[in-house]
């Protein structure tokens, strides 16, 4: 049942008389404690926030003067009294409450300031369960809650960077706060105790394997508004979840003008690209174009990789992104900037390099740390009209499958590395996929297309203007392998493939049509293998 409202209108200039400060970070809490003593405003605080007060020669009232009750188990029960909650819930104009708070003693509080126990940074560094359970913050959240929804009367506070606009406004107004300001506060506080719930209820589902939890909540924090999304009319901001995974997100932006909606969905597909070639085994190149990649290579160095990368679609790769799976050395980024770049990934890069990078000055370049880790679990997240699809994020490696040779003659050794190559990369290319690989690069790409032939024939042309661009009798497809996302479900694919030169061919299984697909390779000489496993990308 619904609780009536009193229609109390709330009041436009509330003053602000005392404060309420328990925070767990203490970036700028004694300046901003000075700053609101310095206006008249009386302090209450508690634990570790009242001695960082009191530390720096500021006057503070411990919470337990006002409840007159002492902390208990561990600083678990502080503020969670009536004596608290009734001076932030009370309803100052409402008389039966006014009544209520003058019979018990309670003083209104005009003004909270709390940030929560840091979980999502616990959670994060792997501590064991019980540290992350003790973490989990309830005194601060109540609190919280309770003073934004009586904004009418009460200022709540939960982010440092809102300070100084806290103490600007007292100046503005001659230290009371206006009803819109409390309102904004009090709809980002909503907010923020929305995501802190929605990060402990995932790392309990997570916890107990629940893989569909009744209820899913998710939340970030805004990292940037951006001038638009996809297209100018629309409207975008980069949200942050806190998950370390190196990645577009926790990389560092070393310079270049700010990224872009599309640049941030497309640095993001061309590193987690880059992140399923292992550095201490091989050097690899990923170029994205629109979130799908137009060139991939393996070499000896990022230079040779990236070389073989580029000649696979030289046209899409101006104005692309260019993933690398190693630090950022100087020799090929004398390369990369010889063509139109966007946006360049690496775990690392050397000072050379930055500096042939500089003279750049709108190419971004980000380092990350690391490289995400192809295997690990997560989930993806996508909108539909009044509803959210989630699902585990596609951990499948191709090392790591069963292949199973199906035709009469198995591939070679150099074909089987090209077919894993090829796999690999088709993982990350827009179904329907087909892939032509190498001597382990990509030589013809097909992307995205409503038909697999489609797709087949189009990275065929693909790989044919490659070649004729390149000054080429042929196109890099004869002789190469082939992959496809999901499996033929008729020979015509293959035997598209079989037109464009391929010798080898890897791909799921699995449709009904399989004999068909196996006879038609046999017919012609290839070599085909199963992985079992699909790699749909919508």
């Amino acid at each position: 049942m619904a609780v009536a409202s009193k229609k109390i209108p709330a009041p436009d200039l509330v003053p602000v008389r005392r404060a309420l400060l328990s925070v767990s970070d203490k970036t700028g809490l004694t300046e901003f404690a000075a700053a609101l003593a310095k206006a008249g405003i009386e302090l209450v605080s508690t634990g570790g926030t009242a001695k960082a007060i009191q530390a720096a020669g500021i006057a503070v009232r411990d919470v337990s003067d006002i409840t007159g009750f002492p902390e208990i188990m561990d600083g678990r029960v502080k503020t969670l009294h009536p004596s608290v909650h009734g001076a932030l819930l009370g309803i100052r104009d409402d008389p039966e409450h006014a009544e209520a708070m003058k019979a018990h003693r309670i003083e209104p509080i005009d003004l909270v300031v709390v940030n929560l126990y840091p979980f999502e940074e616990v959670r994060q560094s792997g501590a064991d369960y019980a540290s992350v359970v003790e973490n989990i913050d309830i005194g601060g959240p109540a609190m919280v809650r309770a003073s934004a929804k009586n904004h009418a009367y009460v200022a709540i506070v939960t982010d440092p960077e809102d300070y100084a606009s806290v103490l600007n406004a007292l100046e503005m107004n001659f230290g009371s706060l206006s009803l819109e300001f409390r309102q904004r506060l009090a709809a980002k506080a909503f907010a923020r105790t929305a995501a802190y719930d929605a990060a402990i209820s995932g790392w309990f589902a997570d916890e107990l394997a629940v893989e569909h939890p009744t209820w899913r909540a998710f939340g970030g924090r805004l990292d940037s508004v951006m001038r638009y999304g996809e297209n100018p009319h629309q409207q975008a901001g980069f949200y942050v979840t806190g998950e370390k995974r190196p990645g577009v997100a926790t990389a560092r932006q070393l310079q270049g003008k700010q990224l872009s909606y599309n640049n941030i969905n497309d640095t993001d597909a061309a590193f987690e690209l880059a992140g399923e070639f292992d550095p201490k085994r091989t050097a690899a190149v990923a170029i994205i174009k629109h979130a799908n990649p137009c060139g991939v290579a393996e070499g000896a160095s990022l230079k040779e990789a990236y070389l073989k990368a580029l000649a696979c679609d030289p046209v899409s790769a101006f104005g692309g992104i260019v993933a690398l799976n190693r630090l950022l050395d100087a020799e090929a980024a004398e390369e990369i900037v010889k063509t139109f770049t966007e946006v360049i990934i690496a775990p690392d890069a050397s000072e050379e390099a930055r500096g042939i990078v500089a003279a750049k000055k709108n190419l971004r370049l980000l380092v990350t740390g690391g490289l995400p880790d192809p295997r690990a679990a997560g989930i993806g997240v996508k909108s539909v009209a009044g509803g959210l699809l989630v699902q585990g994020r596609d951990n499948a490696v191709v090392d790591d499958l069963e292949l199973k040779v199906v035709t009469r003659r198995a591939p070679t050794d150099r074909e089987m590395a090209d077919l894993k190559f090829a796999f690999r990369v088709a993982k990350h290319v827009k179904s329907n996929a087909i892939v032509y690989a190498k001597d382990l690069a990509t030589v013809g790409i097909g992307a995205g297309q409503m038909s697999r032939v489609d797709s087949s024939r189009i990275a065929a042309r693909k790989a044919l203007d490659a070649a004729e661009a390149a000054g080429l009798a042929e196109p890099l497809t004869r002789g190469s392998v082939v992959a496809s996302d999901a499996f033929f479900p008729f020979a015509d694919g293959l035997l598209s493939a079989v037109e464009a030169g391929a010798t080898a061919v890897i791909q799921p299984g699995g449709s009904m049509r399989d004999d068909e697909v196996i006879a038609a390779a046999d017919e012609h000489g290839i070599a085909m293998v199963f992985t079992g496993t699909r790699h749909f990308r919508h």
